[in-house]
């Protein structure tokens, strides 16, 4: 029960950076729309990170009987956020750009990818 109210949230919040993520990267940077979009896009994907944290890894190996390998992305994420705004903020922009796209691969693509493996929730639902 718990799991799925975790998974459910996680959804929640994960589905719109998908889409803000996407449009972040292809639309003009430096505009007003980037800075709220972008502010949006991060404070989203640091809850749907410290959410996952909470999830207990269901498909390989675990550490601690809770984390997986895919817990790698949620400490990225956690980690990539506040050095991607602390980037931005001293002007470098180079850093901000390429740890967002990195962070937009990674978090969404790769684990995103993940999450359609057999034996997860999306695989059952999209396959099953």
């Amino acid at each position: 029960m718990m799991y799925d109210i975790l998974m459910f949230s996680h959804l929640a919040t994960v589905v719109p950076c998908i889409i803000l993520g996407a449009a972040l990267i292809f639309m003009a940077k430096g505009t007003s729309w980037h800075y709220r979009l972008g502010r949006w896009y991060m404070i989203l994907m640091l809850v749907t990170a410290v959410i996952t944290l909470f999830m207990p890894a269901d498909v390989g190996p675990q550490l601690f009987n809770h984390f997986g390998w895919i817990h790698l992305f949620s400490f990225l994420t956690i980690w990539t956020i506040p050095t991607a705004y602390s980037a931005i903020k001293k002007g470098n922009v180079k850093a901000h750009k390429r740890k967002m796209v990195l962070l937009y691969l990674g978090a969404i693509g790769i684990a995103g990818g993940f999450t359609l493996a057999p034996g997860r929730y999306l695989h059952e639902f999209f396959f099953g």
